[in-house]
């Protein structure tokens, strides 16, 4: 059965930022669908500039490289080295410019190529990606924070992460040199009637799962639900910028 994939996003500033750090961008081509979320640090203007960066670099590299890679390993292979080519660009700007110095970015992305069944999701800091299917829902991808290592390690548990005071401390994110040979790269087989949501911790960081979860099944049109998703987290007291990207998995027509 083929599949088709359709969109929603929504970028917020919120009520409590000068700048919009965030940075979204959906690209399709005629061979592959590209999905990104980038959340931007570094004060001032240097975090839009590193999510920019990340969202000009990815899908250019993609663009130049995918058609080549025939496996799903190497289908990996080239998104890695993808993100770790927006690593070096972001790296190397921030080195040039004294603004720039401590700039980076997060980046959680999906990249589905026409005519699979099967759809890769990379990220790296602590933007997330989720995939609703039927009553459930999963977070795909692992934040690269101080807390989520503690509780990988079994030091604290994952409802203490959520208020750690390490939950926003980043040790892996565009911009730093932990990124090394790239993102770990999970293939997710979707189906039709999945449903996955790409987002900043702006979101993710003020909604719980459960919400996120029924906010998802509520709202059928994806632009509608991406545009709620941001007002939630908006009600929800987030005081940060808020990104989101809502991908349903459809039979094509």
């Amino acid at each position: 059965m083929a599949l088709a994939l359709n969109i929603g996003k929504c970028t917020l500033l919120g009520n409590y930022r000068e700048n919009n750090e965030d940075a979204i961008e959906f690209k399709q081509y005629p061979d592959m669908t590209i999905a990104i979320v980038a959340d931007g640090m570094g004060g001032q203007a240097a975090g839009e500039v590193a999510s920019k960066r990340a969202i000009e670099v990815v899908p250019r590299e993609l663009k130049r490289n995918l058609a080549g890679a025939l496996s799903h390993e190497q289908t990996k292979s080239v998104i890695r080295k993808a993100v770790v080519q927006a690593n070096e660009e972001i790296m190397e700007l921030a080195s040039l410019e004294r603004d720039l110095k401590n700039m980076g970015t997060t980046i959680v992305m999906a990249v589905w190529r026409q005519g699979s069944s099967v759809l890769h999701i990379a990220n790296l800091g602590d933007s997330r990606a989720y995939l609703m299917r039927g009553k459930k829902i999963e977070q795909l991808t692992t934040d690269h924070s101080i807390a989520e290592a503690l509780v990988q390690a079994g030091t604290i548990s994952s409802a203490e992460a959520r208020t750690h005071r390490y939950r926003n401390v980043l040790w892996k994110y565009l911009g730093s040199n932990e990124v090394g040979e790239g993102p770990e790269v999970k293939a997710v087989q979707i189906q039709a009637g999945d449903r996955l949501l790409l987002c900043s911790d702006g979101l993710s960081g003020v909604v719980t799962d459960e919400q996120l979860f029924n906010f998802l099944r509520d709202h059928a049109e994806p632009q509608e639900c991406a545009d709620g998703l941001g007002q939630l987290a908006l009600d929800c007291g987030s005081k940060d910028n808020v990104s989101c990207i809502v991908i349903d998995v459809a039979e094509s027509k």
